[in-house]
């Protein structure tokens, strides 16, 4: 048995647990903030059969987009002096983390 740990954007998190859900997979839903950018993220757990990772990552992959967002930055240029400047950065995505379970029990 395995768990998965999937952090995704909030903005995603709607799309992708209907999906999961159609399909037949369990998922706990919790909601996490990011420490990058300090936006809305949401952690899935779901518990599955090893032979089942596959499917469910596919599905998380397809359903959790990278995007882009403009965000300030500034540089220093001597002291006291100091420019600001836009960025691109990508987020999005998903972070997963697949972990063995010595034992599952539904009580």
């Amino acid at each position: 048995m395995k768990l998965i740990m999937a952090v995704i954007s909030s903005d995603d998190s709607n799309n992708l647990i209907k999906a999961l859900t159609t399909a037949g997979y369990s998922v706990t839903k919790l909601s996490t903030t990011g420490g990058f950018l300090f936006s809305g993220n949401t952690t899935l757990i779901i518990g599955i059969e090893d032979a089942k990772v596959n499917e469910v990552l596919k599905i998380i992959e397809e359903k959790s987009k990278k995007r882009k967002k403009v965000v300030p930055t500034s540089a220093s240029y001597g002291v006291g002096v100091y420019a600001a400047f836009p960025t691109d950065i990508e987020f999005g995505g998903a972070t997963v983390f697949v972990l063995n379970v010595e034992r599952f029990e539904k009580i």
